[in-house]
């Protein structure tokens, strides 16, 4: 994924999760009485506009997400971040880490929510990323395929590892 689709995807999500404090605009659009969809439901559009021109306090961006190191809790190096996969929404779905490789071969891709990543700073303001989890239980978990989603209906949802572990 291009550093630029990824700024722009966490620009996305943060727009999406800006606070209530920051101002919201709902704009509804509603047929015209003559319209034969006028007796249905009114087409509506929510705007939520961005009014911060800068980073806020606590806002990371995914560029400094992407190929960040990641820690477990002994400050071990697990891995790397990968990717940064999305729903529709605009939140952020999963966090895809490269783990288990050696000079950069041989690795596979885990998957772990946002939530199970702990951000710190480091000295120097850069973002630190950690996780309660050991290398060998990220090891041990479900492969993450990175290519196109999989078509088809009888395929079950997968789990987060994060989530199985608790």
């Amino acid at each position: 994924m291009s550093r630029t689709t990824m700024t722009a995807a966490v620009a996305l999500i943060l727009a999406a999760a800006m606070p209530m404090a920051y101002g919201q605009t709902t704009t509804t659009t509603v047929p015209p009485a003559s319209s034969p969809t006028a007796t249905g439901s009114a087409m509506s559009t929510v705007r939520t506009p961005v009014t911060a021109n800068h980073l806020l306090p606590g806002q990371i961006r995914a560029t400094q997400m992407d190929g960040a190191t990641v820690y477990d809790g002994q400050n071990q190096n697990l891995g790397d971040i990968k990717d940064i996969i999305l729903d529709r929404d605009g939140r952020v779905a999963a966090v895809v880490l490269n783990v288990g490789a050696t000079l950069g071969v041989g690795g596979r891709y885990v998957a772990v929510a946002m939530s199970d990543l702990k951000v710190s700073s480091e000295p120097n303001d850069k973002p630190r990323f950690a996780v309660s989890m050991t290398k060998e239980q990220l090891k041990s978990a479900q492969a993450y395929d990175l290519n196109e989603a999989k078509t088809g209906t009888s395929a079950a949802p997968a789990t987060l590892p994060a989530d199985r572990a608790r």
